[in-house]
């Protein structure tokens, strides 16, 4: 069951479904591991249409929020956000008001960096993490050029700079048609708010805070990705204890999108998480 719900939060509504283990799963609800899906800049929860109901399926709760201004979320009454640690807030605040506590949080792009900054938030402890498609530290972008490119980022031409420059961002082991749906939906984004998104990533550094992870994390990149290094990844995971890093063959920028079996996926990446968080947490408890 997909529910569908409204919450107000920092004074705007925010909008968030959350996708109910199916009937036929063999866990019951009361039991289900909850599972924060988060977006990527610009776009909103519909990126994990086709993943959020396959979890479920395999016994998950899934709640895929619409950060504020995408999608179907009110914008911040303050504007477009440019510091990812509002975001960071906003989605503890969701969380708060959803009594949730201790999900698994899975991101892609700036949803990867969010990942990890709630994973760098020792206070609010995390069941496990995701981040996919990002880098601990500044986002590999001009940020000075975003901030001139928000006084004209309603030009025509900027649907088909999203189209193409979302093409030239997935991986060349995606077929043609997969590509081009995934390229066709990206372009529905507001270019206010996907400018100020990227800004808040060329802008957002938890590099010195990873020491700070207490639960299990994954980091992944995509082999094809133009808005990482992989090796620098790899490397940011080596500074979390315990961290796992996986390297996608073929794919680019968003593997919840470009891997038709991602779910298959990323429920072994989720029990992995749970297993080694299992000893974790009854030695912080002994």
């Amino acid at each position: 069951m997909i529910e569908a719900r409204y919450l107000m939060i920092d004074s705007a509504l925010g909008f968030v479904e959350i996708v109910h283990p199916t009937a036929g799963s063999t866990v019951a609800e009361a039991d289900a591991p909850t599972v924060l899906c988060i977006h990527t800049a610009g776009q909103n929860g519909v990126q994990w249409r086709h993943v959020a109901s396959a979890l479920a399926d395999k016994g998950y709760r899934v709640i895929v929020p619409d950060l504020p201004g995408h999608g179907r979320s009110e914008p911040a009454v303050g504007g477009p956000v440019v510091d990812l640690t509002v975001y960071g807030d906003w989605l503890w605040k969701l969380l708060d008001a959803l009594d949730v506590e201790r999900p698994f949080v899975i991101g892609c792009s700036i949803g990867g960096k969010l990942t990890l900054e709630l994973a760098t938030r020792p206070e609010r402890p995390l069941a496990g993490a995701i981040a996919m498609a990002a880098e601990a530290g500044p986002g590999r972008v001009n940020v000075a050029g975003l901030r001139r490119e928000l006084e004209d980022v309603a030009g025509p031409s900027r649907g088909e700079r999203t189209y193409l420059g979302t093409l030239a961002s997935v991986g060349d082991s995606v077929p043609a048609h997969r590509a081009n749906l995934i390229a066709t939906m990206h372009r529905r984004e507001d270019p206010m708010i996907s400018s100020s998104d990227l800004i808040g990533w060329g802008i957002h550094d938890v590099r010195d805070r990873l020491c700070l992870t207490t639960c299990p994390v994954h980091m992944v990149a995509g082999e094809q990705d133009p808005w990482i290094l992989p090796d620098t990844v790899k490397t940011d995971s080596s500074r979390i204890r315990g961290a796992r890093f996986t390297l996608l063959t073929g794919i680019g920028h968003y593997p919840m999108e470009e891997v038709e079996d991602f779910a298959d996926i990323a429920s072994g990446w989720l029990d992995e998480l749970a297993e080694r968080a299992a000893p974790e947490r009854v030695e912080a408890a002994s």
